[in-house]
């Protein structure tokens, strides 16, 4: 079972997604948020698999909910937002999002979207995460990056990171470099590690800011 903590602070919204998750049998419903801060204590009192954040919410923005949420290992966070490209959602990037999802989104994309994240795999959408991530990639905000920073990583790592920076999922680096989808899922987990970063799309963004 995927446990999944719902945080909007629109009550209709928000017993609407909690309507959607509950029609899927792999999908348990843990707890749910109308605020930032309520968001983060349910996290740390419930430890869900993963956090469906809303950005604009009172008390505690989601993306400081979201800052804590990860930076305290506590679940997966699956942003929701409008397609507006804001600093809301570039914040939530930074962050350490493991992805986002429209708020207009289906009921069948928002059952795909919690179970992507919950298998580890933050690029949904990949077509709206591309414009995302160049978008965010060559925004006044960057920070400048040196490629000294992917020194530490392998041949095989670099192409990784290269194909997550096109917003490919598991599946289509492995079709791409021609590996098993496990072997992506540890290069994945090792470059995180080796750049220090919250999530693959946080290296999706470093790919696109490095040009690779």
């Amino acid at each position: 079972m995927i446990r999944v903590l719902v945080a909007e602070d629109q009550a209709a919204v928000r017993a609407g997604l909690v309507l959607i998750l509950r029609s899927a049998p792999d999908i348990e419903v843990a707890g749910e948020a109308a605020d930032g801060e309520q968001a983060v204590a349910l996290a740390r009192e419930l430890r869900p698999d993963v956090v469906l954040m809303d950005v604009q919410m009172p008390l505690l923005d989601g993306v400081s909910a979201t800052r804590c949420v990860v930076g305290e290992r506590l679940a997966d966070v699956l942003v929701l937002t409008t397609f507006d490209l804001d600093e809301y959602v570039f914040g939530a990037l930074r962050a350490g999002a493991s992805g986002f999802l429209l708020k207009n989104t289906d009921a069948a994309g928002l059952l795909a979207a919690v179970r992507t994240v919950a298998r580890g795999e933050g690029l949904i959408a990949p077509a709206v995460t591309r414009r995302l991530i160049a978008a965010f990639a060559a925004g006044p905000v960057r920070e400048p990056r040196d490629t000294a920073v992917l020194d530490s990583l392998t041949r095989r790592e670099r192409e990784v990171l290269s194909c997550l920076g096109e917003g490919l999922s598991n599946a289509g680096i492995a079709d791409r470099l021609d590996m098993a989808e496990a072997t992506v899922k540890t290069h994945v987990s090792r470059l995180l590690g080796k750049l220090e970063l919250r999530s693959r799309v946080q290296a999706a963004v470093l790919a696109q800011e490095l040009g690779i």
